[in-house]
This record gives C-alpha cells, sequence and structure tokens, in this order.
C-alpha cells in the first residue's frame, strides 16, 4: 500500500486570520518502505510571515518573495499524493491549511477520510505523555539532532521512522516471490554462501558423544 508522509510551514497558525502556507514537503511510503519519490516546494505566501512562525521555521518574507504560489503547484502537489493515504503529525492544522489554499483556487478539498493523523494515534497509545515530534523521536530513539528549526522535508523523513514504531512494525516487511524455483537461485552468487562440505572424523564424533553424556548429567537449573 502506498501513502505519503506529509508536512507543512505556514505564516502562522490559524487560515481565520488569513494565515498561508510557505512550505510543503511529501514522502512516499510503499508498505512502510520509503521510495525516492518526494514533493517539496517552498511558496510565495502572498503576505508577511508572522513572528511566532519565523521562530519556528526561520523562512523570512525575503526568502519567499521569489517562490512560487501555490497556484503555480498545485496540480503536480495533487497528482502526488493521488490515490494514496495521507499520513501527517497533527492532521487538523495541516489539512486545514492544505484545504484553504485549495478553496481560494477553487479545487476540491481533501477528505479528512483519507488522512492518518499520527498524533492520535500516539494520544491513543500513550494517553497522558508528551506527543510531539520531537517527543516521539526521543521515545522511539530517532535521531533529530538537524532538526534545529521546523523544515518539511526532514519533517516528513522523521515522522516516517516515528510512524513505522506507532504501527509497532520495526521492520518493513519485505516481500519474497514464494514461486521462486531452485534452478532460478544461483546460491554461488550470494555472498557468504559456501558449499563446502566439512566431514568430521570417527574419532571427533566419539569425543562428541562421550561430551554430550558427561554434560547431561549435570544440573543446569
Amino acid at each position: 500500500m502506498k501513502e505519503v508522509v506529509l508536512d507543512t510551514e505556514t505564516t502562522g497558525l490559524s487560515v481565520k486570520d488569513g494565515h498561508r502556507i510557505v512550505e510543503i514537503g511529501c514522502i512516499e511510503l510503499d508498505n512502510l518502505i520509503p521510495t525516492k519519490k518526494k514533493f517539496h516546494c517552498y511558496l510565495n505566501p502572498e503576505r508577511k510571515v508572522s513572528e511566532s512562525a519565523l521562530k519556528v521555521h526561520g523562512y523570512t518574507d525575503e526568502f519567499l518573495s521569489d517562490k512560487k504560489k501555490f497556484l503555480d503547484i498545485a496540480d503536480e502537489f495533487l497528482k502526488f499524493i493521488h490515490n494514496k493515504k495521507i499520513v501527517i503529525h497533527n492532521a487538523e492544522f495541516d489539512i486545514g491549511h492544505l484545504n484553504n489554499e485549495l478553496s481560494l483556487i477553487n479545487r476540491d478539498t481533501i477528505s479528512k477520510d483519507n488522512v492518518v493523523d499520527t498524533l492520535e494515534i500516539a494520544r491513543n497509545k500513550f494517553p497522558g505523555s508528551a506527543i510531539s515530534l520531537d517527543a516521539l523521536c526521543k521515545k522511539f530513539r530517532v535521531d533529530n539532532k538537524k532538526r534545529e528549526k521546523h523544515n518539511a522535508i526532514l519533517d516528513c523523513e522523521l515522522l516516517a521512522k516515528v510512524y513505522i514504531n506507532l504501527l509497532e512494525q520495526r521492520e518493513p516487511i519485505f516481500q519474497f516471490n514464494s514461486k521462486i524455483e531452485k534452478k532460478d537461485v544461483n546460491l554461488n552468487k550470494i555472498k557468504g554462501y559456501s558449499k563446502k562440505i566439512v566431514n568430521i572424523s570417527k574419532e571427533e564424533l566419539e569425543n562428541h558423544e562421550k561430551f554430550l553424556k558427561s554434560e547431561l548429567k549435570k544440573n543446569y537449573y
């Protein structure tokens, strides 16, 4: 199953106050394994970044002034997330801002039925505990030292690892073709494989039997 881990950065908290998206980051997962497909862009929000948001992500008005507008990347973004579950930490915030942007250009909004909220998973799994992305990284020993400020694509990479741990699927499941016949497998090409057979001598076999008889008489319990 293909999923998209998604994160956004904005000019401020509330769309009701006219705040807009300044960055979108997406990483594709295939059966919980990150693929090489990513979507990332900075956006010109057509308004000023609030002081509180600037402290969070560090994107200045000057930096964002020459970036594309949401309208310019909407088709590419929607194509990337099409028919995939979307994994977000605190989905209400990100989906609220994304749907606001889509509404402003008269496009269909994203259904919450298609979203997995890792904040809700963590809240149910660890009631009463800190469940921010940083707190979950610490809990699952995910290295987040590079996260000095919020960054959409870096946060997606961290969230993908946290998500796997939240599902208690620490190692991705690899699917092997059970129909492969022995004749199709060249064991000589497998690193570390050896078909050399080591024969034991009669004396070694007798010594082994003596060892077993003497050791089995001991009480290991």
